[in-house]
């Protein structure tokens, strides 16, 4: 008897099981913060939601693209975001179609979480994810199942020669049939509880991988469309796809492990569950930051009438890297170092900067923080 070499080759794939005794325990505890985060959520406001569903989303979009290699800019995806979201985006840069179409692409999923996920609109996210009809210089089939035609869907590393198959896709002669089973199951009015059903969408999906290329990010935003509907609201506020890059290695290594076993998915949706709960507790950070953001701007606001100093001033709020100095005032607000000492010295005036005491050859400048 042939060893079966992966796990679509079971007998009774797409029959999967698992024990659920086994994730109790976990499922419970993201159950848990599940709860408490929305709660939390729902006491802050609408405009505070807003700017926490910007953070999230900007990050969930940034890190799901980041895990197929592809860095997106920053300020584009926000401004994106925010404009959807009717923020004011400011002076935040005009975007690529690359960039609308992954927002795009993640507005759908998640706003219109309760939509039943079909053929085509997985055709229209897919098509949204490559608008020329290439990924770089490749040619790729969009808006449609793969067709094998340059050969068998496989999963690879390494260099030119020396090439190690991680998974080989099923064929492509069979997607159809297999993604009608999988179209079915996921519509299907069950009584699964969601949190599982994304993790095993997720395995699932990635599994076929339908596609020429996209399958990893329209398997993440499967995965938060369930999420969404798991919590009833369309705004996410934690971002599993920042903790599977976080784990980059780790999720391709559960992957090809149960890619290549049998149908207990035990451990990968355990892996799965554990991935979601970091990503929950992560979220503490992003409400915390949004908050003292909104404390800042509501003692200050009025105070600061200056573009060049709002600029900066949100840059700080924003993964400021380093240290904040005159030369990258200067360089952020693209004015002279005199100019960028006097909005310095005028926020050092008002208290709303204070002189930093971390060191270095030159004098930094931090915010001045409000207890709260």
């Amino acid at each position: 008897m042939n060893k079966k070499t992966y796990i679509y080759e079971q007998p009774d794939w797409p029959t999967f099981v698992w024990d659920l005794h086994a994730l109790s325990d976990v499922l419970v505890a993201v159950r848990n913060k599940q709860g408490r985060l929305l709660g939390k959520m729902e006491a802050l406001g609408f405009n505070l939601q807003n700017e926490a569903f910007l953070e999230t989303l900007t990050i969930d979009i940034l890190k799901s693209t980041e895990i197929e290699g592809i860095i997106l800019n920053k300020e584009e995806v926000r401004s994106s975001v925010a404009r959807r979201l009717g923020i004011d985006a400011g002076e935040w840069p005009s975007t690529n179609r690359d960039v609308e179409g992954v927002v795009d692409l993640m507005f759908d999923a998640t706003t219109h979480f309760n939509k039943p996920l079909t053929r085509e609109r997985l055709f229209d996210w897919h098509a949204a994810l490559f608008p020329t009809g290439r990924n770089g210089m490749y040619k790729i089939i969009v808006g449609n199942w793969r067709d094998d035609s340059k050969g068998s869907m496989q999963v690879v590393s390494g260099a030119i020669g020396k090439e190690e198959v991680h998974y080989q896709a099923p064929p492509a002669k069979i997607i159809d049939k297999e993604m009608g089973l999988f179209l079915n199951w996921f519509n299907a009015a069950d009584d699964m509880d969601l949190v599982l059903k994304a993790s095993v969408a997720h395995l699932w999906f990635v599994t076929l991988h339908p596609f020429d290329d996209g399958n990893g990010r329209i398997a993440r935003a499967i995965t938060d469309l369930l999420l969404a509907r798991s919590d009833g609201i369309p705004q996410r506020f934690f971002s599993i796809s920042s903790q599977i890059q976080k784990n980059r290695k780790a999720y391709y290594q559960i992957l090809e492990k149960t890619q290549k076993g049998a149908l207990d998915i035990t451990e990968w949706i355990n892996w799965f569950l554990k991935t979601l709960l970091s990503a929950i507790n992560q979220s503490e950070e992003t409400l915390a930051s949004v908050i003292r953001k909104h404390t800042f701007w509501n003692a200050h606001g009025l105070k600061i009438k200056n573009e060049r100093q709002k600029k900066v001033l949100n840059k700080l709020f924003d993964e400021f890297e380093g240290a904040l100095t005159t030369s990258k005032w200067a360089k952020i607000s693209k004015c002279s170092q005199d100019t960028a000492l006097r909005d310095i010295q005028d926020l050092l005036d008002k208290k709303i900067l204070i002189k930093s005491n971390r060191g270095g050859r030159s004098t930094s400048y931090e915010v001045n923080e409000i207890p709260h």
